[in-house]
């Protein structure tokens, strides 16, 4: 429109979307930091981290190794993600992007292939749950994680209670001179609503009776197949934790991306900028020339006039 001036607002970093990314990744950060931290402090009370082959002498799962790797991926995460929102460092924003992008396709392969290979995944589920059975008395993280499992689920064992023979405790083999032998954890036990005070020996020789008798003192239900009724009872609450953790990292991940597409419309601007400044800029010869033999002023004064050209035009020439 003639008459009217038409002003174009230079590109810029949203403030709103930086700050956001930045408390939202020093809280995981925060969070991260605790849990590493938690996991180390178990670890020390153990005597693992004065002992580092302890970690592979253990049979089954040490339930640290979930919180030390949980802790760690956090924290690596969310400094990635508040430093680069901070300091608005594109290495730091894209390696936080493609990190969780990462972690983001590895649950849905992980979801897919659950789905695809249900026996698969029971067979190793089975196989996964004995073979903690077998370090049952090897680590208490491990012991009370078992127990967790068998009183929330009401089981016990993989698939039945006979699982407890493959532990070297309460196996019913005529060598076994325990007093845990042909019995189960309490945690198998079925719980009396009267009782105040946990009875620890009540699953004390269970399995010499017979399987009729049992059901009357522990759970004889397998954990696999009470693990599965679970889920299809909370299939609704289940998915939607996975679809809010799964929208959450997309969130993150876009947040991100933009950020950085901003970071670079800011630094293309700038360059862009300096460019058109480097050829305006008139040089020292171009200064002499527009003076000519002609004009009357003396060098100093011309030098006066135009040493602030002069000094732009040096400095383009570096720039």
């Amino acid at each position: 429109m003639p008459g009217k001036h038409q002003h174009f607002q230079e590109p810029e970093v949203g403030c709103c979307g930086k700050y956001f990314l930045f408390g939202f990744n020093i809280v995981f950060w925060v969070l991260g930091a605790l849990f590493l931290a938690i996991g180390l402090w178990a670890w020390g009370e153990k005597g693992v981290l004065s002992n580092i082959s302890a970690l592979t002498d253990l049979g089954g799962l040490d339930p640290v190794w979930l919180f030390v790797v949980v802790g760690g991926v956090m924290s690596v995460l969310g400094f990635a993600g508040c430093i680069g929102a901070l300091r608005e460092n594109t290495f730091l924003l894209k390696f936080f992007s493609v990190f969780l992008g990462l972690i983001f396709f590895l649950e849905l392969a992980t979801g897919i292939l659950a789905f695809v290979f249900k026996d698969w995944i029971r067979d190793q589920l089975n196989l996964f749950i004995n073979n903690n059975v077998k370090a049952y008395r090897d680590d208490i993280d491990l012991q009370n994680l078992i127990d967790f499992a068998q009183e929330y689920w009401s089981c016990c064992g993989a698939r039945g209670p006979n699982d407890w023979n493959l532990n070297i405790y309460f196996n019913c083999t005529d060598l076994n001179p325990s007093r845990e032998r042909c019995g189960v954890p309490f945690s198998c036990c079925v719980r009396d609503p009267a009782e105040d005070v946990l009875n620890t020996q009540c699953g004390y020789d269970v399995r010499l009776k017979l399987e009729l008798e049992q059901q009357g003192s522990i759970h004889t239900k397998g954990c696999v197949g009470q693990f599965e009724k679970w889920l299809q009872d909370n299939l609704i609450v289940v998915a939607g934790v996975f679809v809010g953790i799964a929208l959450l990292q997309i969130f993150g991940i876009c947040l991100a991306q933009n950020l950085v597409s901003d970071i670079k419309a800011v630094k293309a601007n700038w360059n862009k900028q300096n460019l058109e400044n480097h050829w305006l800029s008139p040089t020292i010869l171009e200064v002499l020339s527009a003076a000519g033999p002609e004009q009357s002023s003396p060098p100093g004064a011309l030098a006066r006039t135009h040493l602030p050209a002069c000094f732009l035009g040096l400095g383009s020439v570096y720039i």
